[in-house]
């Protein structure tokens, strides 16, 4: 029975009948480093003690001897909940890069992930972070580097897949709870979602692929994260796009990038979700970049390329202000 496979979702994990799950990618550890990457320096830092979870902080090595205030990025990684974390190459390097185009002090959130912690648990840590963050407001926090250089009027939330759904949540629950008593809004000022991982049981438009197989790995990935959920794909966490239950005009930011491929099978869900944003009656801009013939986080698995290069450096131009 141990080795018994009830889903076998190679190249990213296989979960066995008795529970237990071998993930196949995206756990190799990074270390920080001290030392610069492309002028960029990094630590861990504990954010959840009782949970054991960490941030990876990301700084430019020239600010930390200037000690310049900073825009403040704060990402959650992808992986459809299940996999990877903040301190693998994939996320460390993208980060890393990220930073140093933008300029920003950076907090890369880690997060327990399902099957073990199923769904609302991602969200619940993410937000816990949140909230750790924004104890430095004041400039009084546990951690030295957000104190002297994170700069609270330009906070971004972002993050890839799973994350970006997760930055959308986060997003809208801050426009309702304060992350911070003085506060006089949600402190986020903008977002950018990359590929997020929004879906439904049914098609959301006519553009969207009905073929079965296709359908079913989103789907799978989302029942196995989120196994409690009696709606399914249709649960109003994953179904922000179609469900006409989810209303998101209350979204905490005033301006919004969203990320697309081409050949993501999440594109139309994307794309949908930037037309339902501005049918809202929300009152920020949101724009859509699109990259032609990429397929999901291509970017991560290939940052060396020429469409990779161009996505960085249209996230770095959203957190400069300079679109």
């Amino acid at each position: 029975m141990d080795s018994e496979i009830a889903f076998d979702l190679s190249p990213l994990f296989i979960i066995f009948k008795n529970g237990r799950i071998e993930r196949l990618s995206g756990e190799t550890f990074v270390p920080p480093s001290s030392t610069p990457q492309n002028g960029v320096v990094s630590k861990d830092v504990v954010y959840s003690p009782d949970n054991n979870l960490s941030v990876r902080i990301f700084l430019p090595e020239k600010a930390a001897k200037t000690g310049e205030k900073l825009p403040l990025l704060i990402y959650f990684h992808g992986g459809a909940f299940i996999i990877e974390t903040p301190f693998s190459p994939t996320y460390h390097t993208f980060l890393t890069t990220a930073v140093s185009a933008s300029g920003c002090i950076a907090v890369s959130v880690d997060y327990r992930r399902p099957p073990e912690h199923p769904i609302p648990t991602p969200y619940d840590d993410s937000w816990t972070s949140l909230k750790w963050v924004f104890t430095h407001v004041d400039g009084h926090g546990p951690d030295s580097w957000l104190n002297k250089h994170a700069d609270f009027s330009r906070v971004f939330l972002a993050g890839d897949s799973a994350g970006g759904n997760i930055t959308h949540h986060m997003t809208m629950k801050a426009a309702k709870e304060k992350l911070s008593p003085g506060l006089s809004g949600s402190g986020i000022f903008g977002i950018i979602l990359v590929h997020p991982y929004f879906w439904s049981k049914t098609p959301v438009d006519d553009k969207e692929t009905t073929d079965v197989t296709k359908r079913y790995r989103p789907e799978v990935l989302w029942n196995i994260a989120s196994p409690n959920s009696k709606e399914g794909v249709d649960d109003p966490l994953i179904n922000v796009v179609q469900s006409e239950s989810v209303d998101i005009s209350g979204l905490g930011c005033g301006t919004v990038l969203v990320m697309v491929a081409e050949l993501d099978l999440l594109v139309r869900q994307d794309w949908c979700y930037a037309a339902k944003l501005e049918r809202s009656g929300w009152k920020g801009e949101v724009e859509v970049m699109e990259s032609e013939g990429e397929s999901h986080v291509f970017h991560l698995k290939d940052p060396d390329t020429e469409k990779a290069r161009e996505l960085v450096e249209k996230f770095a131009s959203f957190i400069k202000g300079d679109i």
